[in-house]
């Protein structure tokens, strides 16, 4: 008798543990459900090539991210927005998802102003392909520039090279008369002696260079030429797992122009219409690590000081705030 009540209570046991071991799994198979992964429609992302952004002219002409997320029936769009103001302006309006390629002055004075944006990672360094160019052959500094004509799109990189190049020579950009333009129309300007002095990258520096310009200056001791890539916060909360796969297509991109640098510029001198020689050379100017250091993260503090002390941004933000962690 005592060992039935002994048997029993082994029973009762075993079917406890059998109910609890199937609540368990019925609770993992509930979590896995509510963990099921979501998509969007469409992912829309910048297209911006310039100054010699050779990791989306790659991506856009192989249609990378388009493969990446083809079997999840994603389409992806590109949107050539280059202006790092109207880009910000952009995701804020829910038109952008990601912007993939933008200044850390734009990223910093964005954010400051509201906009909810985080940095997923560096996209490129070029302090040496942000120049200040002339034809004046008196213009030999920046200190030169004092009472001249500069042209240049403001609150940009290159504005920053021109304000921090002036302050080294003891001087403000009160002491030049600025003119806001984008490079192509200051780089015309520039041609056609409307100004002294145009702030240009990329290409369009290369082929003013050329053509008898000459460099006051590069961004080379007084910027890192930080850009960055950044996500909507919105879009990064609710789609993690886009985030990560498209950082993943950003290293295979870059393990691609490692292991392929002569066909990746042939490929990117066709669309930046320059020839490989000079393809070369300018990128030779460009770090495309994406992966963001102590060193980025200084360089972004120290620019928005600088944007502060220039009055071109009011409200400080924490920066380490900025960088986006997957969740």
């Amino acid at each position: 008798m005592k060992f039935k009540k002994i048997l029993s209570g082994i029973t009762i046991l075993a079917l406890t543990v059998v109910t609890v071991g199937c609540s368990k799994t019925e609770n993992n198979d509930k979590e896995k459900v509510e963990k099921t992964v979501s998509y969007p429609k469409e992912i829309n992302v910048t297209y911006v090539k310039a100054p010699l952004n050779v990791p989306s002219i790659l991506q856009k002409q192989d249609d990378l991210f388009g493969k990446e997320f083809r079997k999840e029936n994603i389409k992806v769009n590109f949107h050539e927005i280059t202006a790092g103001p109207d880009q910000t302006q952009a995701l804020a309006a829910g038109e952008i998802d990601i912007l993939h390629a933008l200044g850390g002055t734009s990223a910093i004075i964005a954010a400051s102003n509201g906009v909810d944006l985080e940095i997923i990672n560096t996209y490129s360094r070029s302090p040496k392909g942000f120049m200040i160019v002339t034809n004046d052959d008196s213009i030999k500094s920046a200190k030169d520039l004092v009472g001249k004509k500069v042209a240049g799109p403001k609150g940009t990189i290159l504005h920053q090279v021109l304000i921090a190049a002036l302050n080294k020579d003891g001087k403000s950009i009160d002491d030049v008369e600025y003119l806001n333009m984008g490079i192509p129309e200051a780089t015309a300007a520039l041609s056609d002696d409307s100004v002294d002095a145009a702030l240009v990258a990329g290409p369009a520096a290369l082929k003013a260079l050329n053509s008898g310009s000459k460099m006051v200056t590069s961004g080379e001791g007084l910027v890192d030429g930080v850009i960055v890539t950044a996500v909507s916060k919105t879009f990064a909360d609710k789609y993690p797992e886009v985030v990560e796969r498209f950082k993943n297509v950003e290293k295979e991109t870059l393990d691609y122009m490692d292991k392929n640098n002569e066909e990746a510029i042939k490929k990117v001198s066709k669309e930046v219409g320059l020839t490989v020689e000079e393809t070369k050379e300018m990128y030779s100017w460009y770090d495309f690590n994406i992966d963001i250091t102590d060193k980025d993260i200084k360089s972004l503090e120290d620019t928005q000081d600088f944007l502060i002390k220039n009055k071109m941004q009011d409200k400080e933000i924490d920066i380490q705030k900025l960088i986006y962690k997957n969740k």
